[in-house]
C-alpha cells in the first residue's frame, strides 16, 4: 500500500484547489470509479471528507469532521466538504484545462464550492516574505509525521489533511517596523533564523512543534494565494492523524495559557476543511474502504 506520492514531493510552482459538495443525483459507484480513473495520486491529489464517508455508509478510522474553533475573540468556521483535488503542476494553463476536464467528467456527482489557485513564491515564501515551513519534517521523518503507519491495517498508507485558508492584511503588516514583523513572526527577515528571546506570542513561540507532549509534527505543503477575495496562504498540513493540527491551532488560540498567536493580529484563517487521503494500490487510488459497505 503507497501514499500519494504528490503529499511527499516538494510543492511545484502552482498548485489548484478544487473543493466539493455532492450533488442529489451522485451515485456512489460511478463516482469512486471517475476518481480511480483520473487521480494518480502524483498530478492529482484526493482528499475524501466526512460527508462523502458518511454518503457511502462506510467508516474510516480517524477521519472525522473539522471543529469550529474559538478562543480569545478569534473564530474560524467548519468548512464540511465532501472531497478535495489538489492539483499540482508546473504551468498555470495546463492546471486550468485539467480542472476544467475533471469539473466535467464529476458533474453529475458534485458541485464545485470553491476553487483556490496557489502559487511557488521565491522558493518557498509566504506573501509577507518570511520563509514558510523551515522546520518541516523531511525524509523518513516526513513519512512518520505524514502517513499512517504499516501497521495500522486498511488505513495503512493513507494520510489526513487540515486545509486553512489564511487571508492577510498586508497593507497593516507593511506599516510595521522590520522588528515588530520579526517579533510578531519569532525569526529574522533578514536570515530566517529564530529569535531567541521573541514573546511568547511570536508565532514559531507558538508553534514549536518538539515542545508538545507528544510532538505535533506536521508536514506542511502551504501556498500563498492572491486572488479578488483577498492575499494571504493556504495552509496545508498532513499528518497520520488530525492530533498534531489541532494540538497546534489550539495552541495558536491560546486555549491551553491564554497567550494568543501573533499571527492573527494580521492574519484571519477563513475555515477549516479536513479529509482523508486514501492510499494508492496498483497505481490506482485504494477506494475499498468506501466500497465494502
Amino acid at each position: 500500500m503507497g501514499t500519494q506520492t504528490g503529499i511527499l514531493a516538494e510543492v511545484p510552482k502552482h498548485v489548484r484547489h478544487l473543493f466539493f459538495s455532492l450533488t442529489r443525483d451522485a451515485e456512489v459507484g460511478a463516482l469512486l470509479a471517475e476518481l480511480k480513473s483520473f487521480v494518480d495520486g502524483e498530478q492529482v491529489v484526493a482528499g475524501i471528507g466526512q460527508p462523502f464517508i458518511d454518503f457511502t455508509g462506510s467508516s474510516v478510522p480517524g477521519s472525522i469532521t473539522a471543529p469550529v474553533y474559538s478562543g480569545s475573540g478569534v473564530g474560524i468556521a467548519a468548512l464540511p466538504y465532501a472531497l478535495w483535488l489538489w492539483l499540482r503542476g508546473d504551468d498555470p494553463g495546463e492546471l486550468t484545462r485539467l480542472a476544467l476536464v475533471i469539473e466535467q467528467r464529476l458533474a453529475q456527482h458534485c458541485n464545485l464550492e470553491d476553487l483556490i489557485n496557489g502559487f511557488l513564491y521565491d522558493t518557498g515564501r509566504d506573501l509577507t516574505g518570511y520563509v514558510d515551513g523551515t522546520e518541516n519534517p523531511e525524509g523518513e521523518e516526513a513519512v512518520s509525521a505524514a502517513v499512517v503507519a504499516p501497521d495500522f491495517g486498511n488505513t495503512a498508507g493513507s494520510s489526513f489533511v487540515a486545509i486553512q485558508k489564511w487571508q492577510h492584511d498586508l497593507d497593516s503588516f507593511r506599516s510595521w517596523s522590520r522588528e515588530e514583523q520579526d517579533l510578531t513572526i519569532g525569526r529574522r527577515l533578514s536570515d530566517n533564523e529564530e529569535i531567541d528571546d521573541a514573546p511568547a506570542s511570536a508565532h514559531v513561540k507558538r508553534t514549536a512543534q518538539e515542545t508538545f507532549e507528544p510532538e505535533a509534527f506536521i508536514l506542511r505543503r502551504s501556498m500563498p494565494y492572491s486572488d479578488l477575495t483577498g492575499d494571504g496562504l493556504v495552509f496545508v498540513a498532513f499528518g497520520h492523524s488530525f492530533t498534531a493540527f489541532d494540538t497546534l491551532i489550539k495552541q495558536m488560540l491560546g486555549l491551553n495559557d491564554g497567550i494568543t498567536d501573533s499571527l492573527f493580529d494580521f492574519s484571519v484563517p477563513l475555515g477549516t476543511s479536513f479529509f482523508w487521503c486514501p492510499p494508492m494500490k496498483n497505481d490506482e487510488l485504494d477506494l475499498s474502504l468506501l466500497s465494502n459497505r
